[in-house]
């Protein structure tokens, strides 16, 4: 596979079912490397799978498709606006489009009323002009804002309040709001006044989450999710904005005058993705318990329209749920990521304390139930590894009435990436499981590059997931992925240490706090197992890469072992002190970087750590309490207050996460030669860290060199800019190990390949069966 091959992939996302049952709707992103630039188009494909997909939109960009609930049409987002189409249910088509809002600061996101007569959407806008109770009044003072800011050659902005950026952008003075409008583009309401929210994006900012809004079966109520903490927070008094997950899941009663928002929600964390259930009993959605922890578990409770009471349908479930859905006669699946993918799980309504793992041996997306006569089952997106997103429908009831699941049939809807696969050598992913820190069972993977020969040895890629609250597994991935990785004639070997998903919230929970001790151990110790058990793996030609959190991490590496040849850190966090400063969602690193509720480290945190770290600590690290291999007590960090590096300065620097943690603080044992990546508008991870570590790196004369892209954020995004992205990492790779065009000078030859500072660094007794090399 090249990088033109992964481009030439239609990307199918967002299936919707037509009311009839007779149709799947659903997107396509197409990307053309030529102009730079990706389009989003409408597609549609019978249920049934009588006949091909085909394309039912044509214009510069359309997404969003939704049916109308009569069958008549459908509506669409264009041109940052939205509109609605005829449908044709017999043939399949759509007539011209109607332009149903005009709004000044754009709309988009919407859904229709169950009783097809309105539709409810997201606008931006200025929360000033919001309480003119009139949207032609409000709408205008939204365009009069904007025409003045526009027109000012001061281009300067003044903030008193914190989240003044996010992830890739200035915030701003304009708001996220939820606005109803009729069919015919009558009757424009703004639901979220700042009366009601404040200063808050409402629906709150969601990456690739639920949506934040829904409407009840009788089309009368709505519920959405807002942060009344963030709309109405005090300059001192916390939590302040960019600290606060507390998102609440509100009701509003839309056709009584006088009615007024209500508070569904009870729980301290984030709620989020409210549903209600189609006989209109019941509304469900995702619930935190903690605020502050953004990779708290995700439980998925229900509250009794009727009495209001709330009842946790997965308290004993270990795995987050990653997304819902209602079945037409009111049970529940739901999405988990387990053991390298993500599972579809059901639950019926009759026992909701049943939960069955009905689908696992793929990369599953949240399904979308449908009922077609006495007909009824899923589509689901489904991926894995060596296999783009494509549309699966599975004929099955799924609830029985005792609870439990049946078995289906299955049909493969869409076929669009099928010329361009058939023309690919791409292998599986292979799963093994290991020791890791303290004996826990960790699971790591690996792909074969094309054309495997297990007679020959091979370079490795070892890649390291970001999150750190993510996972490696059976999926197919744009950005990082693991085909494109393995095309030139490697073996990739990816691990899931703590903090990864799919494993427990416990097994996740242990990264928190110990960024790089257990974790650390884990990959180390995962990298030693591929290495004793696959004969064709070439120990002493390996690069390590990694982003975000992997990033750190391999910013760690870097500083703590000299087994690499070669190392690749994107967007990582090379200083946790400045990061800190610098970030702006605070709520992760004043969590990610608290302190452990013990005062004496847990059995086995003396081994990940850098000798002169050791030798400073002392014995009492050797920790004499009775050897304990589950860490029982050790694992959660201190659960009531938020951890800012101030709060360490009258401390010695091994009780300072911010320093005990820092890659930086071992700086001049770096000896690896390292490809820095970063980018300008990443605003979680600022550049000034990829900067840091880059000077750094110079001044010591470690080989070194920076990709800076001006024009992205915490991902690379636009197409060219990845294909220069993947041609940079791949040719840094090929490089340091001697691959392809430096093939002739393998790294053992080429004196510019290892660093006349290199050295072999010791390692803490038992942090890895070898030695580095």
């Amino acid at each position: 596979m090249t990088f033109a091959d992964l481009m030439a992939m239609k990307r199918v996302s967002d299936p919707q079912i037509s009311p009839s049952g007779k149709w799947v709707l659903f997107s396509v992103t197409d990307v053309s490397l030529e102009k730079n630039k990706k389009t989003n188009h409408l597609w549609a494909v019978p249920l049934d799978g009588s006949a091909k997909e085909h394309q039912l939109t044509f214009g510069d960009g359309e997404s969003n498709g939704r049916f109308a609930p009569d069958g008549k049409s459908i509506s669409l987002t264009t041109k940052d606006q939205i509109y609605r189409m005829p449908w044709d249910d017999a043939a399949g088509k759509v007539g011209d489009p109607v332009q149903v809002t005009h709004v000044n600061g754009g709309a988009d996101g919407a859904i229709w009323s169950p009783d097809s007569k309105r539709l409810m959407f997201v606008v931006s806008v200025y929360p000033e002009c919001s309480d003119a109770g009139d949207w032609a009044k409000e709408d205008a003072c939204d365009a009069e804002q904007q025409k003045a800011a526009d027109a000012s050659p001061v281009k300067a902005q003044i903030w008193d309040s914190l989240l003044y950026r996010h992830w890739d952008h200035f915030t701003g003075k304009r708001r996220s709001h939820i606005a109803v409008v009729d069919a015919d583009g009558h009757n424009l309401r703004d639901l979220t006044p700042r009366s009601v929210v404040g200063d808050a994006e409402t629906p709150t900012f969601s990456l690739g989450g639920p949506l934040g809004y829904a409407w009840a079966p009788d089309s009368h109520e709505i519920a959405y999710v807002t942060n009344l903490e963030v709309g109405f927070a005090k300059p001192g008094v916390y939590p302040q904005p960019g600290e606060s997950t507390n998102n609440d899941i509100l009701t509003l009663k839309l056709d009584e005058p006088s009615a007024k928002a209500v508070k569904a929600s009870t729980s301290p964390g984030s709620d989020d993705g409210p549903q209600y259930s189609p006989d209109g009993k019941w509304l469900a959605w995702r619930s935190q318990a903690r605020n502050g922890y953004e990779s708290d578990k995700f439980d998925l409770v229900v509250m009794d329209r009727g009495t209001r009471s709330i009842r946790n349908l997965t308290t004993d479930f270990e795995d987050w749920v990653d997304g819902f859905t209602w079945s037409p006669d009111s049970g529940l699946l739901f999405t988990s990521a387990y053991q390298g993918g993500e599972a579809v799980y059901a639950t019926a309504l009759q026992s909701w304390s049943k939960i069955h793992r009905v689908l696992s041996e793929a990369e599953f997306d949240v399904p979308v139930p449908y009922k077609a006569g006495t007909k009824t089952g899923i589509v689901v997106p489904v991926m894995k590894v060596n296999t783009p997103t494509s549309l699966v429908a599975f004929n099955e009831r799924f609830f029985s009435d005792d609870g439990s699941s049946t078995s289906s049939d299955r049909r493969v809807l869409t076929h669009l990436n099928d010329q361009v696969l058939e023309q690919l050598n791409l292998q599986p992913l292979e799963s093994f499981w290991f020791a890791g820190a303290n004996d826990t069972k960790v699971q790591g993977f690996l792909v074969k590059p094309p054309n495997f020969d297990p007679s020959k040895r091979y370079p490795v890629k070892f890649l390291i997931h970001g999150g750190p609250q993510g996972a490696w597994g059976d999926a197919w991935s744009y950005r990082w992925n693991p085909e494109l990785f393995a095309a030139n004639g490697y073996v990739v070997v990816m691990i899931n240490p703590r903090g990864s998903t799919g494993y427990g919230q416990r097994f996740l929970e242990e990264v928190s706090g110990d960024w790089g001790g257990r974790p650390y151990m884990d990959l180390m110790k995962g990298l030693d197992y591929a290495e004793q058990h696959y004969s064709f793996i070439d120990k002493d030609r390996e690069c390590a890469l990694g982003a975000s959190y992997g990033g750190y991490m391999a910013d760690w590496v870097l500083t703590h072992t000299n087994r690499f040849k070669c190392i690749v850190t994107h967007d990582g966090m090379s200083d946790p002190t400045s990061a800190f400063g610098t970030t702006e969602e605070l709520w992760f690193n004043e969590w990610e970087f608290r302190p452990l509720a013990r005062s004496v480290a847990p059995e086995g945190t003396q081994i990940p750590l850098h000798p002169s770290e050791q030798a400073r600590r002392g014995p009492r690290f050797g920790n004499d309490k009775k050897k304990s291999n589950d860490n029982e007590g050790d694992a959660v960090v201190e659960q009531t207050h938020p951890s800012h590096p101030w709060d360490f300065y009258d401390k010695p620097e091994s009780e300072n996460p911010y320093i005990k943690w820092s890659p930086m603080r071992f700086i001049k044992d770096a000896h690896t030669p390292t490809l820095i990546v970063h980018s300008q508008r990443d605003y979680r991870l600022d550049v000034s860290q990829g900067l840091e570590l880059f000077t750094a790196l110079q001044l010591l004369g470690v080989p070194s060199k920076m990709l800076y892209f001006p024009d992205e954020g915490h991902w690379v995004l636009k197409p060219h800019n990845s294909q220069l992205w993947y041609e940079t990492v791949n040719d840094w790779c090929d490089r340091w190990l001697g691959m392809n065009k430096y093939a002739a000078a393998s790294p053992e030859a080429n004196p510019e390949a290892i660093p006349k500072s290199a050295s072999p660094k010791p390692q803490p007794k038992g942090t890895h069966e070898k030695v580095d090399r």
